[in-house]
Protein backbone atom coordinates (compact mmCIF):
# COMPACT_ATOMS: atom_id res chain seq x y z
CA UNK A 1 0.00 0.00 0.00
CA UNK A 2 2.73 2.32 -0.85
CA UNK A 3 1.78 5.85 -1.28
CA UNK A 4 -1.63 5.26 0.79
CA UNK A 5 -2.24 7.07 3.91
CA UNK A 6 -2.88 4.25 6.76
CA UNK A 7 -6.44 3.72 7.65
CA UNK A 8 -7.62 4.41 11.43
CA UNK A 9 -10.57 2.18 12.53
CA UNK A 10 -13.63 4.05 13.59
CA UNK A 11 -13.11 3.31 17.35
CA UNK A 12 -9.26 4.42 17.10
CA UNK A 13 -10.34 6.67 20.15
CA UNK A 14 -11.53 3.57 22.06
CA UNK A 15 -8.59 1.76 21.63
CA UNK A 16 -6.23 4.92 22.94
CA UNK A 17 -8.46 5.24 26.02
CA UNK A 18 -7.54 1.78 26.97
CA UNK A 19 -3.93 2.58 26.13
CA UNK A 20 -3.26 0.09 23.17
CA UNK A 21 0.35 0.20 21.81
CA UNK A 22 -0.35 0.46 17.78
CA UNK A 23 1.60 -0.65 14.72
CA UNK A 24 0.78 -1.58 10.86
CA UNK A 25 -1.43 -4.02 9.01
CA UNK A 26 -2.84 -4.83 5.93
CA UNK A 27 -2.89 -0.89 5.46
CA UNK A 28 -4.53 0.05 9.26
CA UNK A 29 -3.10 1.48 11.97
CA UNK A 30 -4.10 -1.70 14.44
CA UNK A 31 -3.73 -2.45 18.38
CA UNK A 32 -0.81 -4.35 18.65
CA UNK A 33 -1.12 -5.09 22.50
CA UNK A 34 -2.95 -3.28 25.60
CA UNK A 35 -1.40 -2.41 29.02
CA UNK A 36 -2.28 -6.26 30.45
CA UNK A 37 0.45 -7.89 27.47
CA UNK A 38 0.15 -10.21 24.40
CA UNK A 39 0.74 -13.25 27.28
CA UNK A 40 -2.26 -11.81 29.59
CA UNK A 41 -4.19 -11.05 26.38
CA UNK A 42 -3.81 -14.70 25.14
CA UNK A 43 -4.78 -16.40 28.45
CA UNK A 44 -7.24 -14.53 29.08
CA UNK A 45 -9.24 -15.33 25.49
CA UNK A 46 -8.74 -18.82 26.26
CA UNK A 47 -10.16 -18.83 29.93
CA UNK A 48 -12.56 -16.40 30.08
CA UNK A 49 -13.76 -13.82 26.93
CA UNK A 50 -11.42 -11.55 24.62
CA UNK A 51 -12.68 -8.72 22.24
CA UNK A 52 -10.80 -8.31 19.45
CA UNK A 53 -11.86 -4.94 17.19
CA UNK A 54 -11.61 -6.65 13.64
CA UNK A 55 -13.19 -3.87 11.93
CA UNK A 56 -10.16 -3.54 9.31
CA UNK A 57 -11.61 -6.97 7.60
CA UNK A 58 -14.26 -6.47 4.83
CA UNK A 59 -18.06 -7.85 4.35
CA UNK A 60 -19.88 -8.03 1.25
CA UNK A 61 -23.33 -8.77 0.97
CA UNK A 62 -23.89 -10.81 -2.27
CA UNK A 63 -27.98 -10.84 -3.19
CA UNK A 64 -29.64 -11.42 -6.34
CA UNK A 65 -31.32 -14.33 -8.29
CA UNK A 66 -27.97 -15.21 -9.49
CA UNK A 67 -26.07 -15.10 -6.08
CA UNK A 68 -25.64 -18.71 -5.87
CA UNK A 69 -23.95 -19.23 -9.02
CA UNK A 70 -21.83 -16.13 -8.64
CA UNK A 71 -20.36 -17.08 -5.48
CA UNK A 72 -20.16 -21.25 -7.45
CA UNK A 73 -18.04 -19.45 -10.00
CA UNK A 74 -15.66 -17.42 -8.06
CA UNK A 75 -15.60 -20.27 -5.24
CA UNK A 76 -14.90 -23.79 -4.83
CA UNK A 77 -17.89 -24.02 -3.43
CA UNK A 78 -21.43 -25.05 -4.08
CA UNK A 79 -23.58 -22.14 -2.37
CA UNK A 80 -27.08 -23.15 -3.22
CA UNK A 81 -26.77 -26.52 -1.33
CA UNK A 82 -25.97 -24.22 1.97
CA UNK A 83 -28.61 -24.30 4.67
CA UNK A 84 -30.39 -20.97 5.81
CA UNK A 85 -27.54 -19.31 8.02
CA UNK A 86 -24.68 -21.62 7.09
CA UNK A 87 -21.43 -20.52 7.01
CA UNK A 88 -18.46 -22.28 4.69
CA UNK A 89 -14.87 -21.69 4.92
CA UNK A 90 -13.61 -21.78 1.01
CA UNK A 91 -11.58 -19.31 -1.29
CA UNK A 92 -10.92 -17.01 -4.32
CA UNK A 93 -8.39 -18.95 -6.33
CA UNK A 94 -6.59 -17.52 -9.80
CA UNK A 95 -6.26 -19.83 -12.36
CA UNK A 96 -3.39 -21.57 -11.51
CA UNK A 97 -5.38 -22.57 -8.12
CA UNK A 98 -2.97 -20.41 -6.11
CA UNK A 99 -5.10 -18.83 -2.95
CA UNK A 100 -6.09 -15.20 -3.36
CA UNK A 101 -7.61 -15.18 0.08
CA UNK A 102 -9.35 -17.04 2.44
CA UNK A 103 -12.97 -16.55 3.05
CA UNK A 104 -16.32 -17.67 4.67
CA UNK A 105 -19.23 -17.41 3.06
CA UNK A 106 -22.92 -17.65 4.77
CA UNK A 107 -26.10 -18.23 3.52
CA UNK A 108 -28.45 -15.88 4.83
CA UNK A 109 -31.85 -15.74 2.33
CA UNK A 110 -32.81 -18.08 -0.72
CA UNK A 111 -30.89 -15.26 -3.11
CA UNK A 112 -28.80 -13.67 -0.52
CA UNK A 113 -25.04 -14.67 1.29
CA UNK A 114 -22.58 -12.72 3.34
CA UNK A 115 -18.37 -13.03 2.52
CA UNK A 116 -15.84 -12.03 4.86
CA UNK A 117 -12.72 -11.25 3.38
CA UNK A 118 -9.37 -10.22 4.77
CA UNK A 119 -8.42 -6.42 4.66
CA UNK A 120 -5.36 -6.85 2.85
CA UNK A 121 -7.31 -7.91 -0.16
CA UNK A 122 -10.75 -6.85 0.64
CA UNK A 123 -9.76 -4.42 -2.86
CA UNK A 124 -9.10 -7.40 -5.50
CA UNK A 125 -11.15 -9.31 -3.76
CA UNK A 126 -14.12 -6.50 -4.53
CA UNK A 127 -12.57 -6.46 -7.91
CA UNK A 128 -12.47 -10.05 -8.41
CA UNK A 129 -16.00 -10.23 -7.20
CA UNK A 130 -17.35 -7.43 -9.27
CA UNK A 131 -15.47 -8.35 -12.89
CA UNK A 132 -17.03 -12.01 -12.68
CA UNK A 133 -20.39 -10.72 -11.60
CA UNK A 134 -20.88 -8.93 -14.56
CA UNK A 135 -21.93 -12.06 -15.87
CA UNK A 136 -23.91 -12.91 -13.69
CA UNK A 137 -27.57 -11.52 -12.33
CA UNK A 138 -26.11 -10.08 -8.48
CA UNK A 139 -25.47 -7.47 -6.44
CA UNK A 140 -22.18 -7.19 -4.74
CA UNK A 141 -22.36 -4.60 -1.74
CA UNK A 142 -19.55 -3.70 0.32
CA UNK A 143 -21.01 -2.91 3.70
CA UNK A 144 -19.50 -0.32 6.01
CA UNK A 145 -19.71 -1.81 9.56
CA UNK A 146 -17.79 -1.68 12.87
CA UNK A 147 -16.90 -5.62 13.08
CA UNK A 148 -16.44 -7.30 16.52
CA UNK A 149 -15.38 -10.52 17.63
CA UNK A 150 -15.91 -12.05 21.01
CA UNK A 151 -13.82 -14.69 21.64
CA UNK A 152 -13.48 -17.84 24.91
CA UNK A 153 -15.50 -20.31 27.11
CA UNK A 154 -17.31 -17.21 28.64
CA UNK A 155 -18.28 -14.88 24.95
CA UNK A 156 -21.52 -16.56 24.93
CA UNK A 157 -22.58 -15.77 28.57
CA UNK A 158 -20.71 -12.36 28.22
CA UNK A 159 -23.05 -11.07 25.19
CA UNK A 160 -26.12 -12.63 26.60
CA UNK A 161 -25.18 -10.35 29.78
CA UNK A 162 -25.32 -7.24 27.68
CA UNK A 163 -28.52 -8.54 25.97
CA UNK A 164 -27.43 -10.22 22.49
CA UNK A 165 -29.68 -13.50 22.04
CA UNK A 166 -27.21 -15.65 20.39
CA UNK A 167 -30.35 -18.02 20.19
CA UNK A 168 -29.74 -21.38 18.82
CA UNK A 169 -26.40 -20.18 16.79
CA UNK A 170 -23.99 -23.44 16.20
CA UNK A 171 -20.42 -23.11 14.99
CA UNK A 172 -20.20 -21.85 11.56
CA UNK A 173 -23.61 -20.25 11.04
CA UNK A 174 -24.54 -16.84 10.78
CA UNK A 175 -27.95 -14.85 11.03
CA UNK A 176 -28.63 -10.55 10.92
CA UNK A 177 -30.24 -10.33 13.81
CA UNK A 178 -31.15 -6.42 13.42
CA UNK A 179 -31.38 -3.84 10.76
CA UNK A 180 -27.49 -3.70 9.80
CA UNK A 181 -26.43 -6.53 11.73
CA UNK A 182 -24.48 -9.76 11.02
CA UNK A 183 -23.30 -12.34 13.83
CA UNK A 184 -21.48 -15.23 13.36
CA UNK A 185 -20.23 -18.02 15.37
CA UNK A 186 -17.01 -18.68 14.58
CA UNK A 187 -13.21 -17.12 14.85
CA UNK A 188 -9.84 -17.17 14.51
CA UNK A 189 -8.62 -18.28 17.83
CA UNK A 190 -9.97 -22.15 17.78
CA UNK A 191 -12.00 -21.00 20.88
CA UNK A 192 -16.11 -20.52 20.75
CA UNK A 193 -16.87 -17.30 20.05
CA UNK A 194 -19.10 -14.64 17.97
CA UNK A 195 -17.98 -12.24 15.25
CA UNK A 196 -20.29 -9.45 15.05
CA UNK A 197 -20.57 -6.60 12.36
CA UNK A 198 -22.86 -3.73 13.06
CA UNK A 199 -23.20 0.34 13.27
CA UNK A 200 -20.90 2.26 14.52
CA UNK A 201 -23.56 4.02 17.26
CA UNK A 202 -24.37 0.08 17.94
CA UNK A 203 -21.16 -1.07 17.97
CA UNK A 204 -20.22 1.92 20.81
CA UNK A 205 -23.00 1.12 23.12
CA UNK A 206 -22.64 -2.90 22.55
CA UNK A 207 -19.29 -2.56 23.91
CA UNK A 208 -19.85 -0.37 26.54
CA UNK A 209 -21.95 -2.94 28.20
CA UNK A 210 -19.22 -5.82 27.21
CA UNK A 211 -16.62 -3.97 28.50
CA UNK A 212 -18.50 -3.18 31.86
CA UNK A 213 -18.26 -7.07 32.49
CA UNK A 214 -14.97 -8.31 33.95
CA UNK A 215 -15.08 -10.97 32.13
CA UNK A 216 -14.54 -9.32 28.99
CA UNK A 217 -11.29 -7.35 27.68
CA UNK A 218 -9.72 -5.75 25.01
CA UNK A 219 -7.16 -8.15 23.16
CA UNK A 220 -4.70 -6.79 20.08
CA UNK A 221 -3.01 -8.13 17.12
CA UNK A 222 0.21 -9.80 18.52
CA UNK A 223 -2.66 -12.29 20.72
CA UNK A 224 -4.51 -12.66 18.21
CA UNK A 225 -1.87 -13.95 16.11
CA UNK A 226 -0.27 -16.14 18.82
CA UNK A 227 -3.92 -17.57 19.15
CA UNK A 228 -4.53 -18.64 15.46
CA UNK A 229 -1.06 -20.14 15.13
CA UNK A 230 -1.95 -22.23 18.43
CA UNK A 231 -5.53 -23.55 16.46
CA UNK A 232 -3.26 -24.31 13.69
CA UNK A 233 -5.00 -21.42 11.68
CA UNK A 234 -3.69 -19.79 8.30
CA UNK A 235 -2.61 -16.18 7.94
CA UNK A 236 -3.24 -15.04 4.28
CA UNK A 237 0.28 -13.89 2.79
CA UNK A 238 2.20 -15.71 5.10
CA UNK A 239 0.84 -19.49 5.30
CA UNK A 240 -0.84 -19.27 2.29
CA UNK A 241 -0.81 -17.25 -0.81
CA UNK A 242 -1.53 -16.73 -4.59
CA UNK A 243 1.38 -19.04 -5.39
CA UNK A 244 0.05 -21.84 -2.73
CA UNK A 245 -2.74 -24.35 -3.81
CA UNK A 246 -5.16 -25.91 -1.50
CA UNK A 247 -3.31 -29.06 -2.02
CA UNK A 248 0.01 -27.84 -0.43
CA UNK A 249 -1.97 -26.13 2.39
CA UNK A 250 -3.48 -29.07 3.56
CA UNK A 251 -6.96 -27.72 2.96
CA UNK A 252 -8.70 -29.42 0.73
CA UNK A 253 -11.58 -30.26 3.65
CA UNK A 254 -12.79 -27.63 2.41
CA UNK A 255 -13.72 -28.17 -1.35
CA UNK A 256 -16.37 -30.98 -1.71
CA UNK A 257 -15.34 -33.91 -3.61
CA UNK A 258 -17.92 -33.74 -6.38
CA UNK A 259 -16.28 -30.32 -6.78
CA UNK A 260 -12.70 -31.30 -6.77
CA UNK A 261 -13.59 -33.44 -9.90
CA UNK A 262 -16.70 -31.46 -11.58
CA UNK A 263 -17.02 -28.08 -10.41
CA UNK A 264 -16.98 -24.93 -13.02
CA UNK A 265 -14.77 -22.55 -10.26
CA UNK A 266 -11.69 -20.41 -11.30
CA UNK A 267 -8.57 -22.54 -11.11
CA UNK A 268 -10.81 -25.72 -11.21
CA UNK A 269 -8.94 -27.19 -14.02
CA UNK A 270 -5.42 -26.42 -12.24
CA UNK A 271 -6.44 -27.76 -8.51
CA UNK A 272 -6.92 -31.17 -10.45
CA UNK A 273 -3.90 -31.21 -12.37
CA UNK A 274 -2.47 -30.25 -8.32
CA UNK A 275 -4.53 -33.31 -7.04
CA UNK A 276 -3.76 -35.83 -9.58
CA UNK A 277 0.05 -34.86 -9.64
CA UNK A 278 -0.03 -34.46 -5.78
CA UNK A 279 1.97 -31.70 -3.61
CA UNK A 280 5.87 -31.25 -3.81
CA UNK A 281 5.59 -29.80 -0.26
CA UNK A 282 2.89 -29.72 2.47
CA UNK A 283 2.33 -27.40 5.41
CA UNK A 284 3.32 -28.71 8.52
CA UNK A 285 2.84 -27.89 12.03
CA UNK A 286 6.38 -27.40 13.98
CA UNK A 287 7.79 -27.26 17.47
CA UNK A 288 11.47 -26.13 18.08
CA UNK A 289 12.80 -27.69 20.76
CA UNK A 290 13.61 -25.49 23.78
CA UNK A 291 12.54 -22.28 24.22
CA UNK A 292 13.70 -20.16 21.32
CA UNK A 293 10.95 -19.40 19.05
CA UNK A 294 11.20 -19.75 15.34
CA UNK A 295 9.98 -16.91 12.64
CA UNK A 296 8.44 -16.73 9.93
CA UNK A 297 10.96 -16.98 7.16
CA UNK A 298 13.57 -18.91 8.35
CA UNK A 299 14.53 -21.81 6.24
CA UNK A 300 14.91 -25.40 7.31
CA UNK A 301 17.11 -27.54 6.28
CA UNK A 302 16.81 -31.82 7.09
CA UNK A 303 19.99 -33.35 9.02
CA UNK A 304 22.45 -33.50 5.99
CA UNK A 305 22.06 -29.80 5.75
CA UNK A 306 20.07 -29.64 2.81
CA UNK A 307 17.03 -27.41 1.81
CA UNK A 308 13.83 -29.33 3.58
CA UNK A 309 11.26 -26.03 3.54
CA UNK A 310 10.63 -22.87 5.27
CA UNK A 311 8.90 -21.62 8.37
CA UNK A 312 5.49 -19.58 7.00
CA UNK A 313 4.77 -18.41 10.61
CA UNK A 314 6.05 -18.58 14.21
CA UNK A 315 6.14 -17.80 17.74
CA UNK A 316 5.85 -18.92 21.65
CA UNK A 317 2.78 -20.66 21.96
CA UNK A 318 1.13 -19.23 26.06
CA UNK A 319 -1.14 -21.65 25.78
CA UNK A 320 0.82 -24.70 24.50
CA UNK A 321 3.70 -23.62 26.91
CA UNK A 322 6.30 -23.83 24.28
CA UNK A 323 7.28 -22.45 20.68
CA UNK A 324 4.67 -22.97 18.06
CA UNK A 325 5.55 -23.14 14.62
CA UNK A 326 3.82 -23.33 10.86
CA UNK A 327 5.59 -23.80 7.79
CA UNK A 328 6.02 -26.18 4.40
CA UNK A 329 8.41 -28.89 4.06
CA UNK A 330 8.71 -31.39 1.36
CA UNK A 331 6.56 -33.83 0.83
CA UNK A 332 8.75 -36.82 1.95
CA UNK A 333 9.97 -35.02 4.91
CA UNK A 334 6.22 -34.43 6.18
CA UNK A 335 5.39 -37.93 5.46
CA UNK A 336 8.36 -38.92 7.57
CA UNK A 337 7.83 -36.49 10.06
CA UNK A 338 11.57 -36.41 10.73
CA UNK A 339 13.85 -34.05 12.49
CA UNK A 340 14.43 -30.58 10.76
CA UNK A 341 16.76 -27.71 11.57
CA UNK A 342 16.07 -23.74 11.92
CA UNK A 343 18.64 -21.84 11.44
CA UNK A 344 18.35 -18.71 14.14
CA UNK A 345 20.92 -16.22 14.26
CA UNK A 346 23.58 -18.53 13.30
CA UNK A 347 22.44 -21.48 15.57
CA UNK A 348 21.02 -24.75 14.78
CA UNK A 349 17.61 -25.11 16.44
CA UNK A 350 15.97 -28.97 16.11
CA UNK A 351 12.38 -28.72 14.69
CA UNK A 352 9.92 -31.39 14.82
CA UNK A 353 7.10 -32.20 12.54
CA UNK A 354 4.17 -31.43 14.93
CA UNK A 355 -0.14 -32.78 14.58
CA UNK A 356 -1.90 -29.53 14.20
CA UNK A 357 -3.65 -27.68 16.22
CA UNK A 358 -1.67 -27.24 19.24
CA UNK A 359 -4.21 -26.34 21.27
CA UNK A 360 -7.70 -28.13 21.03
CA UNK A 361 -10.35 -26.45 19.18
CA UNK A 362 -13.40 -25.68 21.42
CA UNK A 363 -15.95 -24.88 19.30
CA UNK A 364 -19.76 -25.14 19.79
CA UNK A 365 -20.86 -27.44 17.14
CA UNK A 366 -24.35 -27.99 18.94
Amino acid sequence: MTGEATKTLPLDDLHKQAGARFGGFAGWSMPLTYPAGVMKEHLHTREHAGLFDISHMKLFAVSGPQAAALLARTCPLDAAALKPSQSKYTFFLNEAAGIIDDLIVTRLGPERFMVVANAGNAEADEANLRTLGKDFDAVIEPLDRVFLAIQGPEAEDVLSKAGVDTGALTFMHGVEPRPGWFMSRSGYTGEDGFEIALPEGDARDLLAKLLSDERAMWIGLAARDSLRLEAGLCLHGQDITPEIDPVAAGLMWAIPKDLRSAGGFVGAEALRNAISKGADEKRVGLKPEGRQPVRAGTELTDEAGKPAGRVTSGGFGPSAAHPVAMGYVTAALAASGAKLFADVRGTKIPVGIHPLPFTPHRYRKG
